[in-house]
């Protein structure tokens, strides 16, 4: 189970188990989400939303994983710009470190 800081402040946090990393990896999420300016703000976020909303309506798509993800990370109450490039930074990170990567 991970944490990451949802706000500047650092009185918000998130959690994200390794499941929810997993569904983010098997999906593809953060491909070609975040423009070449690098900046992660409230349009990704938006775009990510959109996108996650539009695999769970498409045909025959009932995956568990993917709407626990929506319901206890994209969508939580806490979730904003600066949470979404905290996420970021630690799928990157879990990336990085997954011994099964190619």
């Amino acid at each position: 189970m991970f944490k990451i800081q949802a706000n500047l402040s650092g009185t918000r946090y998130i959690c994200i188990s390794e499941e929810h990393l997993q569904t983010i990896d098997k999906y593809l999420l953060f491909r070609d989400l975040i423009d070449s300016n690098g900046y992660v703000d409230e349009q990704v976020l938006d775009k990510l939303r959109l996108n996650t909303r539009s695999l769970l309506e498409s045909s025959g798509n009932n995956d568990k994983a993917l709407l626990d993800l929506c319901l206890d990370v994209i969508y939580h109450p806490n979730m904003k710009a600066f949470g979404l490039q905290k996420l970021v930074q630690l799928f990157i990170e879990w990336k990085d470190k997954d011994p099964q990567a190619e």
